[in-house]
């Protein structure tokens, strides 16, 4: 069986490495001072004339001051009226930002430059009045050379335009400036932008070899002379430098750029892996004689990896499950605008609960992100496409700007992110429509993993094909790993045939499941049949419905069980994210899902039944509501995933007042073997696991007030135990924060979770009860939600309901002052309660 051996060079097996998007010396956060407006389209139907906002004395003194990251889309107010498949937000229209700045006049004769992490969308860059660059595509970064129309030694005026259509999106895509700015002043000599790419060709548990490429430019107006020196340290002990390299002197020539190549070695070298996910870094100095005139520092990781097509994927030599999970960009009530611990929030809850591997769905994230899974240990398939040549919306980035100028920004997508040992794989494509026609595909995707492996040798390009023929008429051919979405159904039929007809090919499911579900809810009675368990625009919790293209977790798990030569899969999706609230769309956007016209129908006579005016505006599909709260699926994810971590949870709740005598069934998810289910202390029998049995079900228990208890038993020994209890009515609030001491930086939150206890100070299921919030000290409420999917009130008001017994409020600090933040939360009725954050300067 042939390897696909994943950065070879010479012949050797190798692997990339790396962290986060490199940083120049002198780059600075350009987020504070700006100002902010909208024209054309507003909230509430209205519209605003748009003047023109780049000339250079336009009176921006009543727009409103703000800082950055900003998305002004989840500012709200929702609109019934407005889509589901987007969230019901009002993100279309036109924003302007503005930002009056002055650059000393000793930097006349550097390079000054302005990064955008991402702008949502078509961005026009202006300084001065005068057009500097921009991006349409509102997911990939860029820069913009500020140097020749700079004011130097006295004031500048930067504007910025965006404008989003509301037919721009299948999924909510937020809004403005809603990733970092920043500003780079180098001298006319000096390392490219993501210049820096570091390999390591042989690694072993002596020494690994690092092989560093500089792209050095030369800005100026003649020739220069220069060497290039490194200092590699590990980023736990930076002061210790563990190999150096320098360079030859090389030349120049003014307005050309020089790929510079060293090699070093390190002993004993400590590997990047998910358990010990350990970072080097490499600091570049470009020097002229003794000056150094550019630094920048290149975060990676020592690691190897390797997919084999009839064994899967291996990390430095050993086999490792894919356990991912797909997710969107947006951070659920903070809406798209980037928050370092929001990102990491999440990503430590998809661990906790056994997950290693994210796939960026269908977009370029953050490079916070990346820096993130990088430090934590996460894997991640890093995706650039929704969509090819052939559009699924009227106004998004296929056509003609995707033909122009796909290769370019691909090239910098690579770039970015290529140093990060968090990423395994480069998606090129997600479900596009060419891909079952081998003529229309065939070319675009091979000439993309070109692209790929020009930019990166070291890793394999993939793509998320769910049409079935795409494994068989060449689209497989063309890249190194091939994704499969949704096709562990019918008894695995076509990733058997897959592998069959494709022996030599790495495989892997790259969207599974599509499982939906509503957190803490359920409907009665339980049925097996997915399409059931769905009403009053809810989907039952039971961990049973399926959107009609997908299945339920179990399904995914025995057919990877059964098949190990699949490396693993990414369910879709770990969190709930902002639009597309299947199966409750107010549009029709999103059956682009459906793969036969008897389903679009089917589908179609629901939403008739229901006047194609729904509510929801946020997905169902989350394994963790849009707060961050697990739902039951959360569970049997963790319990597989997870299975030498003694686990077990048991639903649904026990406090049902009215269905005394009626059936209600109990699910156990346990990382056991078995179990014994106890209702008021009787036994209602032991069960054990069979092959390829995920859940332990006792369908026909009747219930009675009381207690629910699950012990679970592993090789026969006691493993985990847990209960669930009928409680009374709600007596007092509950606060509950993820953290209480914070950085004082004016960007650290904190999760605090608001629940309600009865009088024995038991959690109480089920409520919906309002609350008021007030804040004092140094911080302020920045948003509120509950995971209803349903609910369209302001995720800034401070006045919210819970959803089935749970809410979730969001505290930033304030950057001016540290000190205590009190948050109080006051229930009518109910005993109020108040928690007190520290912040803290650091």
């Amino acid at each position: 069986m042939k390897k696909i051996k994943i950065g070879c060079l010479l012949g050797i097996q190798i692997l990339l490495l790396s962290g986060l998007n490199a940083a120049e010396k002198n780059r600075t956060e350009f987020n504070d001072g700006w100002k902010f407006e909208r024209f054309g389209k507003l909230p509430a139907g209205a519209y605003r004339e748009e003047p023109d906002a780049s000339i250079i004395d336009f009176n921006d003194s009543d727009w409103r001051s703000l800082s950055l990251p900003h998305d002004y889309g989840i500012e709200g107010p929702a609109e019934i009226n407005l889509r589901g498949n987007t969230g019901k937000m009002p993100w279309a229209g036109v924003g302007w930002y503005r930002k009056h700045f002055s650059v000393d006049a000793a930097d006349q004769g550097q390079r000054i430059f302005l990064d955008f992490d991402a702008a949502m969308s078509r961005s026009k860059v202006y300084l001065n009045g005068q057009l500097v660059g921009g991006q349409h595509y509102g997911y990939f970064a860029f820069r913009v050379d500020l140097t020749d129309a700079l004011n130097y030694g006295g004031e500048n005026v930067l504007a910025v335009r965006l404008f989003n259509d509301y037919d721009d999106a299948r999924w909510y895509p937020g809004a403005g400036l809603y990733r970092n700015v920043y500003l780079v002043k180098t001298a006319p000599l000096h390392v490219a932008q993501y210049g820096v790419f570091v390999t390591t060709p042989e690694v072993s548990d002596a020494s690994a070899t690092i092989n560093v490429k500089t792209a050095v430019t030369n800005q100026s107006d003649h020739t220069q002379a220069f060497i290039v020196e490194h200092q590699i340290v590990s980023k736990e002990s930076p002061a210790a430098v563990v190999a150096k390299m320098t360079s030859a002197k090389q030349t120049l020539a003014a307005g050309e750029i020089l790929d510079v190549e060293g090699a070093t070695t390190i002993d004993s070298p400590t590997r990047w892996d998910l358990e010990n996910p350990h970072l080097y870094h490499v600091i570049t100095k470009v020097k002229i004689g003794e000056n150094v005139v550019d630094e920048y520092t290149t975060d990676f990781g020592i690691r190897t990896i390797e997919f084999i097509a009839d064994k899967g994927f291996f990390l430095n030599g050993e086999r490792v499950q894919i356990k991912g999970v797909c997710m969107h960009h947006d951070l659920g009530p903070l809406g798209a605008a980037v928050n370092y611990r929001a990102i990491e929030r999440q990503v430590e809850i998809l661990q906790e609960m056994g997950s290693n591997a994210i796939r960026t769905s269908h977009n370029p994230p953050a490079p916070e992100l990346i820096e993130i899974c990088n430090r934590l240990g996460v894997m991640i398939v890093n995706e650039a496409f929704d969509y090819w040549v052939e559009p699924k919306g009227k106004n998004d980035y296929g056509g003609d700007n995707f033909r122009k100028y796909y290769e370019e920004l691909l090239r910098n997508f690579v770039r970015r992110d290529r140093n990060a040992p968090s990423v395994i794989m480069w998606s090129v494509g997600n479900e596009v429509k060419e891909q079952g026609y081998a003529d229309r595909a065939v070319p675009l995707v091979r000439n993309m993993t070109k692209v790929v492996k020009e930019e990166d040798p070291t890793r394999p390009s993939t793509i998320g094909c769910n049409n079935q023929w795409a494994g068989f008429n060449g689209v497989q051919k063309e890249v190194g790993v091939f994704g499969y979405n949704y096709k562990a159904k019918e008894e695995a039929k076509y990733y058997i045939k897959f592998m069959e007809k494709n022996p030599e090919i790495p495989l892997y499911g790259s969207e599974t499941a599509s499982a939906i579900s509503s957190r803490d809810q359920y409907f009665f009675p339980v049925s097996d049949d997915k399409g059931e368990g769905i009403a009053n625009l809810q989907v039952s919790d039971y961990v049973l419905s399926a959107v009609p293209w997908g299945y339920i977790p179990d399904v995914e798990f025995a057919v990877l069980d059964r098949f190990p030569a699949i490396s693993g899969e990414f369910v879709w999706t770990g969190f709930d994210y902002l639009g597309e609230p299947t199966p409750f769309n107010q549009d029709k956007t999103n059956l682009l899902n459906f793969h036969t016209k008897a389903e679009r129908e089917a589908f179609n006579q629901k939403m008739a039944a229901l006047g194609n005016k729904t509510p929801s505006r946020s997905s169902y599909f989350g394994i963790i509501d849009l707060c961050g709260f697990p739902k039951n699926r959360y569970y049997i994810y963790q319990a597989h995933w997870r299975p030498d971590y003694p686990m077990v949870h048991v639903l649904p709740h026990w406090t049902w007042p009215g269905r005394e005598g009626e059936i209600t069934p109990v699910h156990v998810f346990t990382s056991g073997d078995e179990a014994e289910l106890f209702l008021n202390g009787k036994s209602l029998g032991r069960k054990k696991k069979g092959e390829y049995e995920y859940r332990l079900r006792w369908d026909d228990v009747i219930y009675q007030p009381g207690e629910l208890s699950v012990v679970a038993y592993k090789d026969g020994k006691k493993w985990a135990e847990t209960s669930k209890q009928t409680v009374g009515e709600p007596a007092a609030v509950q606060l509950e924060a993820d953290r209480s001491i914070l950085k004082a930086d004016g960007r650290d939150l904190a999760f605090v979770t608001v629940s309600l206890a009865d009088a024995q100070g038991r959690y109480v299921p089920s409520t919906q009860n309002r609350f008021d919030l007030s804040i004092e000290g140094s911080g302020e409420i920045i948003a509120v939600g509950n995971g209803d999917s349903t609910n369209l009130e302001s995720f800034q008001s401070l006045n919210y309901p819970l959803f089935n017994g749970l809410a979730l409020v969001v505290v930033k600090t304030d950057a001016s002052h540290a000190g205590d933040i009190v948050l109080k939360v006051e229930s009518d009725g109910l005993k109020s309660a108040s928690i007190t954050l520290k912040s803290e300067k650091q």
